[in-house]
This record gives C-alpha cells, sequence and structure tokens, in this order.
C-alpha cells in the first residue's frame, strides 16, 4: 500500500514494454510484478483492487497520449470475464511481438440527438410549412407512348454500324424485342436529341412501356433524363425541421431533422407486384443534414424528389432479403446523429456533394425548384 506516484511514474518510463496496460475493469487478473526490481517500492500483488484500477487507468493514459494503438474491447464494465479476457489475451499477443498495446472501450453509435422539446424545435426559412404527403403525378392522359417519344428523338435514315443496347441487334437489322409489340415497324431507328445515342424505335416504345409510363425517358446508355423522371414511391409523410444540437463535423451550425413515414399497404399498377400488400420496416426514419447553405440547397432537392416520389421505391431489401417491402431508392441518406459507425453518419467532408451528384442522376438540380414552382 505504498504511494501510487512512483510506480505510475515508473509505468510512464517504461511505456515500451511489453507488458499491455489493461483497463479499469480488465484489471481483474494477477498481472506481472512491475515492483521487484528494488525492494523499497511494493509489488502489485501488496496493492489492492481500487488501486490497481488506477495505476491501469494512469498507465492507459500515458500509452494513449503517447500514441500507441488501441484495441477496442466491448463489454469492459459488464459482469462477464469472457471479453476482458480475450482483451488481455491479444494485448500479450501483441506485446509478445514488440507492439505495445493500451484497451479502450469502442466507441458508441449514436443514432438519435438529445430530447428536443416542441419550443426547441423551429422551421427552416425560406421554407414553407414543416410537413409534406406524397402526391403522385399521373402522365397526361389520351398520348400515346409513341407520341409521348416523339418529342426527344430524331429518325435516322441510315443507321450506324453498331448494335442497339436495348435488344443487343444491329442497328441495321430489324428490333431482336420478343415482347409485346408496339404499334412501331422494328426496323425504324431513332435518336435522342440531347445525347445523341441510337436505339430501334420499337426497343424503346417497349422500354416505356415497361416503366412508369410517366410522359419522361431515361437514355439506357447515358442515363440521361428527359422530361420529369417521376417514381413508384408509396404514399407517406415527410416531416422537416431545426433541432438546437450540432452534428460531427459541423460545429458551427444547428441540425436538420428530416423525418419520413410510410405506412404498410397494398400495392398499386405501378409497383413489382399489383394488387399484394407490402411491408414498411424501420419507419419512422429520421435523418441529418447540417443547417447550412449547402445542407438547406440538399433540402430542398429532397422535397422535389419527394414529391417526384423517388426517395423510397418497393423491391427487396438489400440487408434482410425481405421482398415486397419499401426501400431507399439511390439516393443515399445519413440516419446516424452522433457516430459514422455504420457509414450512415457524420463526420463526412464528402456527403453533400455526393448526395447532389445523386439526386442529379435522378434528374433533380437547381432548374428543379424552379420547374416545380410552375
Amino acid at each position: 500500500r505504498g504511494s501510487l506516484k512512483p510506480l505510475v511514474a515508473q509505468g510512464g518510463r517504461r511505456q515500451a514494454a511489453s507488458t499491455p496496460a489493461l483497463s479499469s475493469a480488465g484489471a481483474s487478473g494477477s498481472p506481472p510484478s512491475v515492483g521487484s526490481a528494488k525492494g523499497s517500492r511494493p509489488g502489485l500483488s501488496t496493492l489492492n483492487r481500487s488501486h490497481l484500477q488506477r495505476l491501469a487507468i494512469a498507465q492507459s493514459r500515458v500509452l494513449i497520449a503517447s500514441g500507441v494503438p488501441t484495441v477496442p474491447v466491448k463489454n469492459l464494465t459488464g459482469s462477464s470475464p469472457v471479453n476482458p479476457a480475450l482483451a488481455g489475451i491479444t494485448g500479450i499477443l501483441m506485446s509478445a511481438a514488440g507492439l505495445p498495446v493500451c484497451l479502450t472501450r469502442p466507441p458508441k453509435l449514436v443514432l438519435h440527438p438529445p430530447p428536443v422539446s416542441k419550443s426547441e424545435i423551429q422551421s427552416i426559412p425560406g421554407i414553407s410549412h414543416s410537413c409534406r404527403k406524397t402526391t403522385k403525378k399521373q402522365a397526361k392522359k389520351g398520348k400515346t407512348p409513341e407520341e409521348v417519344l416523339k418529342k426527344y428523338l430524331q429518325k435516322v435514315r441510315h443507321p450506324p454500324d453498331e448494335d442497339c443496347t436495348i435488344c443487343m441487334e444491329r442497328l441495321s437489322a430489324p428490333s431482336g424485342y420478343k415482347g409485346p409489340q408496339p404499334a412501331v415497324k422494328p426496323d425504324l431507328v431513332g435518336k435522342l436529341v440531347k445525347c445523341s445515342h441510337v436505339f430501334h424505335l420499337h426497343c424503346l416504345v417497349a422500354m416505356y412501356n415497361n416503366g412508369n409510363k410517366d410522359g419522361s425517358l431515361q437514355c439506357p446508355t447515358c442515363k440521361t433524363i428527359y422530361g420529369v423522371k417521376t417514381g413508384t414511391q408509396p404514399p407517406g409523410k415527410m416531416e422537416y425541421h431545426i433541432i438546437p444540437h450540432a452534428l460531427p463535423g459541423h460545429a458551427d451550425c444547428k441540425t436538420i431533422r428530416i423525418i419520413y413515414n410510410i405506412p404498410p399497404g397494398v400495392q398499386g399498377p405501378e409497383h413489382p407486384n399489383p394488387g399484394k400488400s407490402f411491408t414498411a420496416r424501420g419507419f419512422p426514419r429520421h435523418c441529418y443534414l447540417p443547417d447550412s447553405e449547402k445542407g438547406r440547397k440538399v433540402l430542398k432537392l429532397l422535397l422535389v424528389a419527394w414529391d417526384r416520389r423517388l426517395i423510397f421505391a418497393i423491391g427487396t431489401s438489400s440487408t434482410t432479403g425481405e421482398s415486397d417491402t419499401v426501400i431507399w431508392n439511390e439516393i443515399h441518406h445519413k440516419t446516424e446523429f452522433g457516430s459514422n459507425l455504420t457509414g450512415h453518419g457524420y463526420p463526412d467532408i464528402n456527403y453533400l456533394d455526393n448526395v447532389l451528384a445523386e439526386l442529379a442522376a435522378q434528374g433533380i438540380t437547381e432548374e428543379s425548384l424552379a420547374q416545380d414552382k410552375d
């Protein structure tokens, strides 16, 4: 029960030794004596548990400050000795290889912010309302697929010597599409006016008929969008407001919180299995953006994507394998508030730029804001 100060100082000087520093809850074993060199100093076997814990903590702090690599260990504060024992073995093996090691507790997953009262929630300047429900925009009735596509195409009298990327037959030969036959001759060829990619008209009409039939067309080669692309997102509600907490990496501003809520229901004619029920797991889903100039820009574009039914879809979950369920639709969101352990949180310096690119791939840019106002 001698003074701990000499031992702590000694631990700091011997930080490169092979003995791993154990955390407070991992000191239940019998660590090797560090006081045997001098008889005047007590060995660890003479210290009680609290002194050992304090010594271990001091040694850990010295090692961490010196840049020694740390090994995260779960359940260090629990009653089970299994994980601390494995941590000790890991430390012994690393020290046997000449690597100093310090055992630390792993970072915690922080999905939600601290509790926020209603009085602390603020509306977002420049954005009307704080809630929006799904709207379903239909293509104008009376237009045939041929009439819709006509404004996006130019006829090609002399097709180039290449394949149609839809049916994979030569453009100089008739279309190889074998499904329901459109009312277009299979040997006609057209060029899209923006991107100049060439296809059989027969194939383009068939592709349009297999989609949403919403009056838009997306080039299958370069993904250029013609018209206004809409999706098949089922009915739901989107809420958005400001909360008085900062995201990691955005300490200079508050946070925009988005809450999506979609209930289970029955699939419509635009969905994979019309008439069959679909599930909606994990709702309401909370997502976060920094309340910065770029963060508000992303929110405005997400509202356009919501109105166009492009944020969610019905399909097969890539995480659970469940079919006929609501899934994300190629526009990534951040669902972790105070961590980034799963890759869906902050800090992430590239996220806002990445999501702007994903929105642009769906045909949603700043020009879309003016289009929606019109």
